[in-house]
C-alpha cells in the first residue's frame, strides 16, 4: 500500500441542491519519500485537493488515506506551507516557528523546543533574523520562514500549496533550490501544487497533471527521470527535459481545449430566453402645455 492514497475523492461546494462538483473521482498513489507535483491551470481545485489531504476539508465522497489511516481531520503528520505565508505579523521568526513546534510537540522541555527551532531556522539561512518581524522580511524571507516553520513540527508529508507562485524570478529560483536541498537532506514525502512546468521539472520525481475544472480530476503521471542534483542552466539543454516540457504542456494544452469545446457545446444546448417585448408607453394622465397652464403664449 502507498503511504498517501486519494481514492475516488470528489468534492463539491455550494448550497444543497446547487452545489458545483470541482474535483471528480481523483485517485493518487503517493510513495513515502516521492516528491510529486501537482500541475494545473488556476481554478482547477489544485489549492482544494491539497486542503483534503491536509484534513482542512472533507470529500464528499471517496477517501484519504496516511499510511493505512483515513485522514478525518488535520494532523502533525502533515505540514502545510500556504502561498501566503500565513505569518502572526506580533511575534518574531522564532516565535513563529516555536508556535508550531508548540503544537506538535507539547512535551517537550523549553531547552529542547529552542533547539529544534533554531535547527530549522538554520536550515532556511535565517538564524540571523529570528528576532525580526514578519513586516521587516521580503516575501523570500517570509516563505522561508512558513517552510521552517513547517519542517520543525516534524511532519511525515510536507504539502506545498503554490508557495513561490507570489515571489519574483529571482528569489522564486533560489527557494527553489532550498527546497531541493532540503528536501535531500529531511527525506519528507512532498506534494507540491504548482502551475509552473518547468518548477515541477526541477523538482520532482513525479508530475500529476489536473484537468481543467469543474469536475477536475488526476491525468496520467510524468515520471522525471532526470539524474539529480538537477542543474538549472543545464537542464535547457537536456534532451529529456525538453521531450518530458513538451510532453506536459501538450498534454496540459489538450486539456484545455477539450474543456473549451466541451463548455462551448453546453452553452450551445443552453436555451437562451429571448427579450420580452412591451407594448408602447401610454400616458396614465392628460398631457397639458405650459401655455393653456398659465394662459400665456
Amino acid at each position: 500500500m502507498s503511504y498517501l492514497s486519494l481514492n475516488h475523492v470528489t468534492k463539491s461546494f455550494g448550497a444543497s441542491g446547487r452545489r458545483n462538483e470541482v474535483l471528480a473521482n481523483v485517485n493518487l498513489q503517493v510513495e513515502r519519500g516521492e516528491f510529486v507535483a501537482i500541475l494545473g491551470y488556476s481554478g482547477s481545485g489544485k489549492t482544494t485537493l491539497i486542503s483534503l489531504i491536509a484534513g482542512l476539508q472533507m470529500a464528499d465522497r471517496g477517501e484519504v488515506l496516511v499510511d493505512g489511516e483515513k485522514v478525518t481531520g488535520p494532523g502533525a503528520d502533515r505540514g502545510v506551507v500556504f502561498q501566503n505565508y500565513s505569518l502572526l505579523p506580533w511575534l518574531s521568526v522564532f516565535d513563529n516557528v516555536l508556535l508550531g513546534v508548540n503544537q506538535s510537540h507539547p512535551h517537550w522541555q523549553a531547552e529542547q523546543r529552542q533547539q529544534h527551532v533554531e535547527k530549522y531556522l538554520a536550515m532556511v539561512n535565517l538564524a540571523a533574523a529570528r528576532n525580526k518581524k514578519p513586516q521587516q522580511l521580503s516575501g523570500g524571507m517570509k516563505q522561508r520562514v512558513a517552510v521552517a516553520r513547517a519542517l520543525a513540527m516534524s511532519p511525515e508529508i510536507l504539502l506545498l500549496d503554490e508557495p513561490l507562485a507570489a515571489l519574483d524570478a529571482l528569489t522564486r529560483a533560489t527557494l527553489q533550490d532550498e527546497i531541493e536541498r532540503i528536501w535531500e537532506q529531511e527525506r519528507k514525502t512532498v506534494v507540491l501544487i504548482t502551475n509552473h512546468v518547468d518548477e515541477a521539472l526541477l523538482l520532482a520525481d513525479r508530475i500529476v497533471p489536473l484537468t481543467s475544472g469543474p469536475r477536475a480530476t488526476l491525468g496520467p503521471s510524468f515520471v522525471v527521470d532526470i539524474p539529480r542534483p538537477r542543474d538549472r542552466k543545464g537542464l535547457n539543454h537536456d534532451k529529456r527535459f525538453q521531450q518530458l516540457r513538451t510532453e506536459v504542456t501538450e498534454y496540459l494544452r489538450s486539456v484545455k481545449a477539450r474543456h473549451a469545446d466541451e463548455s462551448a457545446r453546453v452553452a450551445g444546448a443552453i436555451e437562451v430566453p429571448q427579450p420580452i417585448e412591451l407594448p408602447p408607453r401610454r400616458r396614465l394622465w392628460p398631457a397639458f402645455s405650459w401655455s393653456a397652464l398659465t394662459g400665456r403664449a
